[in-house]
């Protein structure tokens, strides 16, 4: 302390003793006197930290890079399951990825996934329950039904949804066969003479989406339909773009094989059933005698189990729009692939695909 702060502090020392001021107040008048040097360090306002990168070491938002393409494109990977038979159906097994090629809008892309998917089954069993052809939904398609049940194996997953005015889930996804056989069985009289083949198929395709491995849809109707919200054309729209593969099975050939009802409609049904399954990758049925049956839903089973599961990544434009996939098979040579029939005639292998995709548009990034 200096020395003419010393004298000042013994006056004022005197002036507090006359008039009796409490000490602490002379501390502080002190302490504002002398200035920031003698006030304690507890009471110096705190410094905010310094940051662990200095601000011009920062990136900022708009030096960031866009995305890199390669990334982008890999999660635009596009999925195909196919299956190959000879002219007579038989299935072709053993083949590799050399064996395939694939086109997207005509454009050759290289496989970058392939395996001879051995993963379990999930299907769907939709099955119109309607009075239009009682005869046949009575004693026949429960039946159906059951057989198909016994194609499957202990890994694959099962469901059951029957469609009148309504579709309505019976059992939902299970392995226990048992489960779906009494759900069938319960199946009493139909109530209605109206079908949503439309909506069902869109519902179905819809609780599928995002389903992994072997998935297939097996509808066992007549391909009429009366009631539905959605119309043919937003079906085969959305068909067009599903990766679940469809399988159909038609309830309806009594009326073209005895000229019951409407031909006509009849055969646009049966057309309708057929686009489903050839978009998809799948096949359509249509039984005249139950003897059929168990070799039918045997071939379900069998496209499935035998699918080649590829995948690339589209080289064509992310543009949102839908582009035409195209699958061929080649020998080990490069030509295309044939096999002897019965009659020892050398014919093209057949090959069972989706037939095309929606395009993802592909973000670049602010």
């Amino acid at each position: 302390m200096q020395p003419a702060a010393w004298v000042r502090a013994v006056l004022l020392g005197i002036i507090v003793v006359a008039l009796g001021i409490p000490p602490r107040a002379v501390t502080a008048a002190l302490a504002q006197q002398e200035g920031p040097q003698t006030a304690p360090p507890a009471q110096q306002p705190e410094q905010p930290k310094p940051p662990t990168t200095p601000p011009q070491s920062q990136p900022q938002a708009k030096t960031l890079p866009p995305p890199q393409v390669a990334i982008s494109v890999e999660s635009n990977l596009v999925n195909v399951d196919a299956t190959v038979t000879d002219q007579e159906g038989n299935i072709v097994t053993g083949l590799k990825k050399e064996n395939f090629r694939i086109s997207d809008n005509d454009q050759p892309q290289e496989i970058t996934n392939f395996a001879p998917s051995s993963a379990p089954i999930t299907i769907c069993i939709l099955m119109e329950f309607s009075s239009r052809a009682w005869g046949y939904f009575g004693y026949k398609a429960q039946e159906w039904a059951y057989n198909f049940l016994g194609h499957l194996s202990p890994q694959d997953w099962v469901a059951l949804k029957t469609f009148d005015l309504k579709t309505e889930i019976r059992v939902d996804f299970t392995q226990n066969k048992n489960e779906v056989e009494q759900a069938i069985a319960t199946l009493g009289y139909p109530g209605f003479s109206e079908d949503n083949l439309f909506d069902s198929v869109l519902e179905t395709l819809d609780e599928m989406r995002d389903v992994r491995g072997k998935k297939a849809i097996l509808v066992i109707a007549t391909g009429f339909d009366t009631l539905s919200r959605h119309t043919l054309d937003e079906t085969y729209h959305r068909v067009k773009e599903t990766d679940t593969t469809i399988f159909c099975v038609g309830m309806g050939e009594e009326i073209e094989l005895y000229g019951q009802g409407n031909d006509i409609s009849y055969l646009q049904a049966k057309n309708e059933l057929t686009t489903f399954a050839n978009w998809t990758g799948g096949y359509a049925w249509f039984p005249r005698f139950q003897g059929e049956m168990g070799e039918i839903f045997g071939s379900v089973a069998a496209f499935l189990r035998n699918q080649y599961t590829m995948g690339f990544s589209p080289t064509s434009p992310h543009d949102g729009r839908y582009h035409l996939l195209h699958v061929d098979v080649v020998d080990d040579q490069g030509n295309p692939m044939t096999l002897a029939n019965k009659k020892g005639k050398q014919k093209k292998v057949v090959v069972y695909a989706r037939r095309g995709y929606t395009s993802q548009v592909i973000s670049s990034g602010n």
